[in-house]
């Protein structure tokens, strides 16, 4: 398992402390999000843990205003070897256990990259057969959509010029003209031109970062990669880690062109080069990956809900 700095570390099992005494709460697992979790981290990445918890008084369950279910914890910045903070800092995610199995039951990405996370900071409960039987029995329709959403909803938002309304709808732009825009509408049939002048609309700034480009591209080529194998016939699950992918998995469906472009960005967010400015490097077209797939090629019945209870038993037990 990789591995974190002693400080983070330390500092980790003291937010878990804080958040299992406030929320009354047994941690049964707690590991690394984000982009420690897949290998995109810079020197100034701050430290997402994601965390699966249990009540400590299980009869609240059925208690009218039921258990907490979702904790969001800030555990500020971290505090170097001379004392100083300042740098880095650490946020939590956690679910509560039937939480984190509905999500399961629903192949979202998160809960699942949750169990394959490299990072682990508590392990009461062990989810290595938990993570083995996700990895082999999710549904890939529902990860391509999820994949694909992550694709277009960053590009939209960090990447994409656009026009946006007062009623905070956005409209990319696709051509500027001296005298008005013409931007593309939602479900229309076509462009549609919008005067400059025309004071219903604002032009909105974009974020073309280093780090918004490698979270769409990194969707984008793990929706079009899971397509793709599916309709080769194994529906292969790309590697967490993005390196990896890049080098073991992507030359299978993509070129060398995209393949090196996705490399160059990992490797800048690395060197700490997150937030510069690099314009569009993804590509509308890439950033969109086909919004209709074949359910007969990529949809199954998911994980098996009576196997996800076992699993909810052990980690029941493993918090006790």
């Amino acid at each position: 398992m990789s591995s974190v700095p002693n400080s983070v570390a330390e500092a980790v099992q003291e937010l878990l402390t804080a958040v299992e005494r406030e929320y009354n709460v047994r941690i049964a697992l707690a590991v690394a999000r984000g982009s420690h979790a897949w290998g995109a981290a810079g020197p100034d990445s701050d430290y997402d843990v994601g965390a699966v918890f249990v009540p400590a008084d299980l009869r609240t369950y059925a208690h009218l205003e039921g258990p907490v279910e979702v904790v969001h914890e800030d555990g500020g910045s971290i505090v170097d070897s001379g004392g100083d903070d300042g740098g880095p800092e650490i946020e939590l995610q956690g679910w509560d256990v039937h939480t984190f199995a509905r999500l399961l039951a629903d192949s979202n990405d998160g809960a699942i990259n949750l169990l394959r996370s490299p990072i682990r900071y508590r392990t009461a409960f062990d989810p290595d057969a938990l993570r083995a039987y996700l990895e082999s029995t999710y549904n890939p329709m529902d990860l391509y959509h999820a994949w694909r959403g992550i694709a277009t909803s960053n590009y939209r938002k960090y990447v994409s010029h656009h026009l946006v309304d007062g009623d905070a709808r956005l409209y990319p732009i696709l051509e500027v003209r001296e005298d008005a825009y013409v931007v593309e509408t939602p479900g229309s049939a076509g462009p549609t031109t919008v005067a400059a002048d025309d004071e219903r609309y604002t032009e909105t700034q974009t974020k073309p970062t280093v780090k918004r480009n490698l979270t769409i591209i990194r969707a984008a080529m793990s929706a079009r990669y899971l397509k793709a194998t599916g309709e080769r016939g194994d529906h292969d699950l790309p590697a967490l880690a993005f390196a990896r992918f890049l080098t073991e998995q992507a030359p299978a469906v993509f070129d060398d062109d995209r393949i090196e472009r996705a490399r160059e960005l990992l490797e800048r967010k690395r060197r700490g080069e997150g937030a510069v400015d690099v314009g569009d490097a993804v590509g509308r077209e890439f950033a969109h990956p086909p919004r209709e797939i074949d359910p007969a090629v990529h949809a199954r019945g998911g994980p098996d809900p009576t196997r996800l209870d076992d699993f909810v038993d052990e980690l029941i037990a493993a918090a006790q």
